[in-house]
């Protein structure tokens, strides 16, 4: 399941029903992002997407997922709009029967998120706002999947 939402939601209740869902699995893995100050103070993050171009991708990515490794389930949940310093802004969960397949698919979503998914950041400081650049360290994370 892939959700793309402008409004909050708790990685609390979102983890415990996952879980509650996931029948036979030995290992439920999840990792929330939260949004986080950068030097000079931000204000917030402004988060842009496509949709239909977005869920699309969100969707191509969990499936791979859940082809390559022995999930239950997966689960992938990010936020557009404007977000505050602190504010969540996204949530993969992954659930198998054993530990090591749940971390591997939670740590491929988490880098193809990062490098892949169709959104444009923009970070807003009181000097002003600028557009959040791609990341080599993000792009050599790729090659290990």
């Amino acid at each position: 399941m892939i959700r793309v939402q402008q409004g909050t939601f708790d990685p609390g209740a979102e983890l415990n029903a996952f879980s509650a869902a996931q029948e036979g699995a030995g290992a439920v893995v999840s990792f929330s992002g939260v949004v986080r100050d950068v030097a000079g103070g931000l204000e917030a993050m402004e988060i842009e997407h496509y949709p239909g171009m977005t869920e699309a991708a969100l969707e191509e990515f969990r499936a791979e997922a859940v082809r390559r490794w022995s999930l239950s389930g997966a689960l992938v949940i990010h936020r557009h709009g404007r977000l505050a310093p602190g504010e969540v802004i996204m949530m993969v969960c992954t659930a198998a029967p054993h530990r090591a397949d749940a971390f591997a698919a939670a740590e491929f979503l988490m880098d193809y998120l990062k490098s892949r998914a169709p959104f444009w950041k923009k970070e807003v400081t009181a000097e002003g706002a600028a557009w959040v650049a791609a990341k080599d360290e993000d792009e050599d994370a790729l090659s290990r999947w």
